[in-house]
């Protein structure tokens, strides 16, 4: 995907569908729209995924906690989005075999009055999946609950109620979604944002944008404009209409990444109640263990900040239910993302706020989709163009995307890294992760490895190689939208990024033609970034960033 020319489509073409927002949602949205065979534009002002879809508890599910408040309140709309959630976790793990699997999760019990409640509950969400179910739960005994997570607290452990969700890479998934929708034909530009709506006879036509990484300003005409921005959708609504009365509310998930000998490799841990009444999440993902999340009223805003308090909640926590405990030391990174709450302006009562996903028009014709989840992506995309489609009288298919692979799946092979290694001469490492994160486009990164072999910090399996490919291939045009979204190097282990930060900026700068203001403006960014969300003093960067520019002479 190369951006200068889905650049150019958007300056000299007009669409029927624009999506703005390039997260889980609007990704799939433009992915539904043109597989349909829609004419489909999607802009992002940040980077696909730099929001709330990068960072989620990298679960694809149906809601174990929804159900029960579904159970207890009797509440539809509840029970709705776990059935409809647990039909399309069976979805995504199919269209992204690479970026997805399934995952056992134990719940530890302390009491036997726990064990009907919670394994009853859990045999409901089996049943909701029905065809779709990954595996059935069951009871497992002490015994076994050691086995699996030998850190647990043994005093009154009497067992505990293992089942089974999805676990995915949420950023990479996000990216593949865009590259997919540019892959059917959409139009499909990072780092783009919306300034203004364009009317005609009082219907919104398009929306005036800029590049912000070159202030070029134009006009991008469509037949219908879908807002999807997340926890910005009432920030485009009022662009449309100033008195548009507020949709959304959110709150802040915060997680904390630790060493992987903090879980096991194959299991995750949920603790279904704390004394305050939140989920804990103990999970496995990517050799480190990620641990969260809180919930607290926040406000929206692009990169939230995590609080030393919401640290210290989750640290104190780990101490309660492990013998194991975690210091401030032990924390490698840390994230925070926006959960959206949204009523619905149309509705008798919109004091009630809901995960369920709202699809709101305005008298103008904007159409926006907010709320939702992760898991249920699909079909929010699926019910926004059919309204798109509605309001903006336009024809097309029935929607695809419940067969369509994502870019990357269509060849993955679960043993896909014997031939990286057999044929590239890759080490074991690096070949199963490029395996898996970049499924059956795995052997365009490992061919550019012959010239870009070197990896970019000790310890970890990313590869030069891959700057140079996420940035002619992926779309990447910075070193947050490397470090964070193209690998995860950023959210796994801030201080190994800072590490590889001069590499990464070296690699860009060849690949982009940067010259040395723009390297010095991408440091200086990326090490604020960086450094505002690591716990520990970083490591220096910059220091052989000559060294590696003189290793690229030859290249």
């Amino acid at each position: 995907m190369e951006r200068a020319a889905q650049l150019e489509r958007l300056r000299r073409e007009s669409f029927d569908v624009l999506v703005v927002g390039g997260g889980a949602t609007g990704a799939g949205t433009a992915l539904d729209a043109v597989s349909r065979g829609l004419k489909t534009a999607l802009l992002e002002r940040d980077d696909f995924s730099a929001g709330t879809s990068s960072r989620s508890t990298k679960l694809i599910h149906g809601g174990v906690r929804y159900l029960e408040g579904a159970v207890k309140r009797l509440d539809r709309t509840q029970f709705n989005l776990v059935r409809d959630a647990l039909g399309e976790r069976a979805t995504l793990l199919r269209l992204a075999p690479h970026l997805a699997h399934p995952l056992p999760i134990l719940t530890p019990l302390y009491s036997w009055f726990q064990i009907p409640y919670m394994l009853t509950g859990l045999k409901l969400y089996d049943a909701l999946a029905g065809r779709a179910n990954l595996r059935g739960s069951r009871f497992v005994s002490r015994k076994e609950a050691l086995r699996r997570f030998p850190m647990l607290k043994k005093e009154g452990l009497r067992g505990g109620v293992l089942y089974y969700d999805g676990q995915f890479d949420d950023a990479r998934m996000n990216v593949a979604l865009a590259l997919t929708a540019a892959e059917e034909g959409a139009a499909v530009a990072n780092h783009v944002e919306v300034t203004g709506l364009l009317k005609e006879v009082g219907r919104v036509r398009g929306a005036a944008v800029r590049d912000t990484l070159t202030g070029e300003s134009w006009d991008v005409r469509a037949k219908t404009v879908v807002n999807a921005t997340g926890p910005f959708s009432d920030a485009i609504r009022k662009l449309d209409d100033e008195a548009a009365p507020q949709m959304l509310t959110a709150s802040s998930g915060v997680h904390v990444v630790l060493d992987g000998r903090f879980s096991p490799p194959d299991t995750g841990l949920l603790i279904p109640q704390t004394d305050d009444g939140r989920v804990l999440f103990l999970l496995p993902w990517l050799g480190y263990t990620l641990f969260g999340t809180t919930d607290n009223p926040a406000r929206i805003e692009a990169n939230p900040e995590v609080s030393d308090a919401d640290i210290d909640y989750l640290l104190s926590h780990l101490d309660k239910y492990f013998d194991v405990p975690a210091t401030r030391g032990d924390v490698l990174a840390t994230w925070s993302g926006l959960r959206p709450l949204v009523s619905n302006p149309k509705a008798a009562d919109t004091a009630r706020l809901s995960r369920d996903h709202v699809i709101n028009t305005s008298m103008s014709g904007l159409v926006t989709i907010a709320g939702g989840k992760w898991t249920t992506y699909r079909k929010m995309a699926l019910d926004t163009v059919d309204e798109a489609m509605r309001v903006g009288g336009l024809q097309a298919g029935a929607s695809r995307t419940e067969t369509l692979p994502l870019v990357g799946a269509a060849g993955f092979r679960p043993d896909g890294a014997a031939r990286l290694t057999r044929e590239f001469g890759l080490e074991a490492d690096v070949a199963e992760y490029l395996n898996r994160a970049y499924g059956d486009q795995a052997g365009k990164i490992a061919e550019l490895s012959k010239t870009y072999p070197e990896r970019l910090v000790p310890g970890h399996p990313h590869l030069g190689a891959e700057v140079i490919y996420s940035a002619t291939h992926e779309g990447a045009c910075t070193v947050t939208d490397f470090l964070a979204r193209r690998t995860r190097l950023a959210f796994l282990d801030q201080g190994a990024a800072l590490g590889a930060l001069p590499k990464v900026i070296a690699l860009l700068a060849e690949t982009l033609a940067w010259d040395e203001a723009r390297r010095q403006e991408e440091q200086a960014y990326t090490e604020t970034y960086l450094r505002g969300r690591t716990r520990e003093t970083p490591v220096t960067v910059g220091a052989d960033s000559a060294g590696w520019d003189a290793t690229l002479q030859g290249h």
